[in-house]
């Protein structure tokens, strides 16, 4: 649907000159003698948002995808015009809007420095066949530009010379240039120069993006409907333009933390002995786990919200007897409802007429798991509420803790489009349209409305949801994960570039299928995928279990204690990642970072796909080989630790790295602090006692952060929480840390296991709190120290 070079404008249509300019506070209009108006509304000194209509007035404002909370405000704002253009000045950016044609160019206002401009800029295609206008945007890409973002796209990390498709689909094992797939986030960030910069448009129709594919120095974006509507989003640094992206999209609020544990899933564990069988393995070979799945079988004839009797007689007993053995249950639930008037969902939903209609009268039928089955309107608020309303039993009575939103696409089966016809129609909260424009839309609504659910009747605990597919802003209420994807060593490394992406998309937490969906993986691959699934924050083997076993323990030995291994580093490290989505939740910042988002200014960042840095200050990558006892990576420019041996590297360059199948590299940035637990077999079984300080001696100083609180429940909003704020300043002969705390929460401990790495000294005093105090008082041996207090400063010497 892009122009053609040697068409390049028959069929579409331009804006004129303009003609008039009005101003009201933080809106500008600009309107041109064919019709065109541009809304240009100041959001931020870094946030402008650019709006076009071709008819001479605006559809209603409404987004699914902004976040009520959104930050507005911006501390400057002058308009001024001359012969050929009006000029739109913030603190940090010059937006020339050209009167001949509307055209854009957006400079720096730190430099003056172009940063994106308008190539043809907005144009449109009147499409008899849709009954409506293509609008499409085009922007000249500059000298050495690439382009991040657009969600879990399963292609290299760097989409310059790539083409995609927005709308969300059922791609059960798709391939590497398998588009389009599940989700549909129309955000990406582009960055030459060293100045980023970010563009969302908010168009819920099917859209597409070509950055420089059709035209080489071409970057353009269209959509089958709707209005040109975009937000551009200046950095110059990437990680800002992703925080200011993510909060005008949201965060999450924070997870139980046993929802960061560990979870095992198959499609599907039953009856209760299978179930019971497995959860009790993990026990029994010390293998910690908090989650245990339930696929479509624990359902009657697959009905929503209903329990097989054959395989569960006694739900509310098995999920108590699970719970008191450390294990959360966790159910799916799909949107299609079964047609069946003896089922009482169906038939609340047909007497209250909550099912998707076609466009003359019928409701919208389709064939899924159950059959034959109608589905919910999840764009109407009163099926919201009422869905939310369903989960009463399943969470308030029988005890379950999350919920799994599967085919959410919505996916239909036995059809060619694999998703409803276009003439259903969706209420759209008050705006009434086809499927063209909530299609995109769809799953993200069901995962609100089953958020909802849980909050409600989980509360006062904290909710746990997981969808398939999303929008923009879906991660305001759920996690997600990759879809189906397969078992081979090719889909390992799309799982990483994946989650990746979906971190600088503003949804961090995600995770894949671990081991693969479909098929059946080799006890290495296994081992290996699980050392990288325990560094994404959602962490859960999955697997279609038609092609053998798929636990921890499913291969040999050997295989198990790798497995192990893994998982337990995860449980250690659990208050370091929740430290990153405290941050993640607060601050906007990704819990996973690539290392152009780490380092944009480092060249040889912008095309690496394999290593990532996991929270702010653990760099890991990923064996991606069979039969490798290593591999080459790149380090990051800066110091760091080899994890295993604490051998000191620097950065700046690629180097082979060992890894036999026990390992994989990963490092740690010098000047780190790094919390640690004691390995549980699940959150809270044990009382911690003491917490382990990992620190990384630094020539120089860093800081570090550890968040903590009740790992459930909203006491945290009531500053029952607790934020220490670690500054590290380390010299040739002195290592100093200063603590910082804040917030009422009292934590279990009040001793300190502090393990010293890479000191160039011999230590000879050490002074806690200003006191000197006697090495035998520490237990101080091999540089690791014991403090039983809480302490604000340390300081060792040699």
């Amino acid at each position: 649907m892009i122009l053609n070079t040697e068409l390049e404008y028959k069929g579409n249509l331009f804006p004129s000159n303009i003609t008039k300019y009005s101003k009201d506070v933080d809106v500008l209009h600009f309107s041109t003698s064919n019709n065109v108006i541009l809304k240009l509304t100041v959001l931020r000194d870094s946030v402008l948002r650019f709006t076009y209509t071709t008819v001479g007035k605006f559809e209603r404002d409404f987004s699914y995808a902004i976040d009520e909370d959104a930050s507005r405000g911006y501390n400057h704002l002058e308009i001024t015009d001359d012969e050929e253009k009006y000029v739109v000045t913030t603190s940090k950016l010059i937006c020339h809007i050209h009167k001949s044609d509307l055209r854009i160019s957006l400079y720096d206002a730190a430099d003056n420095k172009i940063i994106c401009e308008d190539e043809l800029g907005f144009h449109w295609e009147e499409s008899y066949e849709l009954g409506g206008d293509i609008v499409k945007m085009s922007k000249a890409a500059q000298n050495g530009e690439s382009y991040y973002g657009l969600g879990d796209k399963p292609e290299h990390l760097n989409l310059k010379g790539r083409r995609f498709e927005n709308w969300a689909t059922d791609s059960y094992a798709f391939g590497k240039h398998t588009d389009p797939i599940y989700k549909a986030i129309p955000f990406y960030t582009g960055l030459h120069n060293g100045k980023s910069y970010g563009i969302f448009f908010d168009n819920t129709f099917r859209t597409y993006f070509d950055f420089c594919s059709e035209r080489r120095n071409v970057t353009s974006f269209w959509a089958q409907g709707g209005e040109m509507n975009y937000y551009f989003i200046y950095g110059p640094k990437m990680q800002d333009v992703v925080k200011n992206y993510t909060d005008l999209t949201g965060t999450p609020e924070l997870p139980p933390l046993w929802a960061l544990g560990y979870h095992q899933c198959k499609w599907s564990y039953y009856p209760e002995s299978n179930v019971k069988e497995i959860t009790a393995k993990f026990r029994e070979l010390q293998i910690p786990c908090d989650a245990i799945y339930l696929d479509i079988d624990y359902m009657e004839g697959f009905r929503c919200f209903t329990w097989s009797k054959d395989y569960f007689p006694d739900p509310k007993r098995m999920v108590k007897e699970l719970a008191d053995d450390g294990f959360k249950t966790v159910v799916i639930i799909d949107p299609g409802i079964k047609i069946d008037n003896e089922y009482s969902v169906f038939r609340e939903g047909l007497e209250k007429d909550y099912f998707c209609k076609r466009a003359d009268g019928p409701y919208m039928k389709g064939k899924v798991w159950p059959g034959e089955c109608y589905f919910p309107d999840f764009t109407r608020p009163e099926v919201r509420e009422w869905w939310a309303g369903l989960f009463k039993e399943l969470i308030e009575d029988i005890g379950v803790k999350g919920v799994w939103n599967d085919m959410n696409e919505p996916a239909v089966m036995d059809v060619p489009g694999k998703t409803f016809p276009p003439d259903v129609r969706h209420d759209y909260d008050g705006n009434p349209c086809s499927h063209n424009k909530a299609h995109n839309i769809y799953g993200m609504q069901m995962a609100r409305a089953t958020y909802h659910g849980l909050k409600r009747y989980n509360y006062p605990k904290r909710p746990f949801v997981i969808t398939r597919s999303a929008y923009s802003g879906t991660q305001r209420y759920t996690s997600t994960w990759m879809g189906d994807n397969v078992a081979t060593w090719e889909h390992l490394q799309i799982a990483n570039i994946q989650a990746q992406r979906l971190a600088l998309s503003g949804f961090s937490f995600a995770g894949s299928d671990i081991g693969g969906f479909a098929e059946q993986p080799n006890g290495e691959l296994y081992a290996r995928w699980i050392q990288l699934g325990v560094f994404h924050p959602f962490c859960r083997t999955h697997s279609s279990g038609d092609h053998g076993e798929q636990e921890p323990w499913a291969f040999d030995t050997e295989i198990t204690d790798v497995v192990r291994k893994f998982i337990e580093i995860r449980y250690q490290l659990l208050p370091y990642l929740y430290t990153a989505f405290y941050q993640y939740s607060q601050d906007n910042v990704p819990m996973l970072k690539s290392l152009v988002l780490f380092d944009q200014d480092d060249v040889q960042t912008h095309y690496r796909i394999d290593e990532f840095i996991f929270g702010n200050q653990i760099l890991v990558c990923p064996i991606n080989e069979p039969n490798a006892k290593g591999r080459r990576m790149y380090i990051p420019r800066g110091e760091w630790f080899n994890y295993w041996n604490k051998e000191q590297v620097s950065g700046g360059k690629e180097m082979w790295v060992d890894a036999d199948l026990d390992s994989m590299p990963i490092f740690v940035k010098a000047g780190a602090i790094i919390p640690k637990y004691p390995i549980q077999q699940y959150v809270g079984e044990k009382v911690i006692e003491e917490l382990g300080l990992d620190v990384y001696y630094k020539n120089g100083k860093e800081d570090s952060e550890l968040y903590e609180d009740a790992d459930d429940g909203y006491d945290y909003t009531k500053g029952r929480y607790s934020l220490k704020k670690f500054n590290l300043a380390g010299s040739e002969d002195k290592l100093i840390i200063r603590i910082h705390k804040r917030g009422q929460y009292v934590t279990t401990y009040n001793t300190f296991k502090v393990n010293l790495y890479g000191l160039p000294f011999e230590v000879k005093s050490i002074k806690v709190d200003n006191e000197y105090v006697d090495l035998a008082d520490v237990k101080f041996e091999n540089n690791s120290l014991v403090i039983s207090k809480e302490f604000t400063n340390l300081q060792i010497k040699g």
